[in-house]
């Protein structure tokens, strides 16, 4: 694919990017795919995998009170619990505003080292890492925005979420649909989303506008995108996945970028 080369007008020193088909295929890369880059945000997805596997192992349930008072693992997944951005502070009721929070997943992994009697950095190894032969991704902070990856890693992770072996895809499907619709709130360098949907973990595309993802993604869109300037998708509609990193940080050079690399993606995907 053609498209994956336009990483290199990026206004950056680093960066590399992968499209996956659904049956786990790369159908373009282009970048040094054994590079480590700073994840920020796209933890999160990790954090979110591991979770869900958990409840399918049923060390936790999605309805596990975690968090605040009155609050769930669902709720902690969805960023509805309540809590401040970086901060272990209510700002909310449980289930009224989509708040963001990095916080929120910090307290989502003390509840399964909780459960489990694992430390959860160990239980996501052994739980999603290793089996996903993801030798170069690990947690070096906080669950919320701490982990670093490779390309090559992220290919793996994209070829799971298209056609999950760690999950039944019913769990999955759950994740990636809207959980608390109706819910309003920021997203993160793009302002107030009326919804903000969000799935558990999984950010939704929907109709949201401005956004990270393309004018041509699908509305059934899902993924995460990270302040270190990285960000992965997966379009079912397109049955493709798509990860990109960089070592700049998002900014106004991402917000547009990065929807116009998505477009010419998803131009390429319809016409190959």
């Amino acid at each position: 694919m053609d498209s994956v080369r336009l990483i290199d007008q990026w206004p950056v020193d680093n960066a590399a990017a992968a499209v996956v088909s659904a049956d786990g295929t790369v159908l373009g890369r282009h970048g040094d795919g054994a590079r480590v880059f700073r994840l920020a945000s796209v933890t999160k997805l990790f954090t979110a995998y591991t979770t869900l596997i958990a409840v399918e192992e049923g060390v936790v349930e999605l309805d596990t009170p975690a968090g605040p008072e009155g609050a769930t693992i669902r709720h902690l997944l969805a960023h509805t619990a309540g809590l401040a951005f970086d901060e272990h502070r209510v700002m909310a009721p449980p289930g009224q505003r989509r708040m963001y929070s990095n916080a929120g997943f910090e307290q989502l992994a003390d509840a399964l080292a909780e459960h489990s009697g694992i430390a959860f950095r160990d239980y996501q190894d052994e739980a999603l890492f290793a089996p996903l032969r993801m030798t170069n991704t690990r947690l070096e902070g906080s669950p919320g925005a701490g982990a670093v990856s490779t390309l090559d890693d992220l290919v793996l992770f994209a070829a799971e979420l298209q056609r999950p072996k760690l999950l039944s895809p019913d769990t999955l499907g759950t994740a990636t649909e809207v959980a608390f619709p109706g819910v309003t709130g920021v997203l993160p360098g793009f302002g107030h989303q009326k919804p903000n949907d969000w799935g558990l973990g999984f950010e939704i595309r929907d109709g949201k506008s401005p956004h990270w993802t393309g004018s041509l993604s699908s509305p059934r869109t899902f993924g995460h995108f990270g302040q270190s300037g990285t960000f992965l998708w997966v379009d079912p509609d397109a049955g493709a996945a798509c990860a990109a990193l960089a070592d700049r940080d998002f900014g106004p050079w991402a917000a547009e970028a990065w929807p116009a690399f998505t477009d010419a993606v998803l131009t390429e995907l319809r016409g190959s």
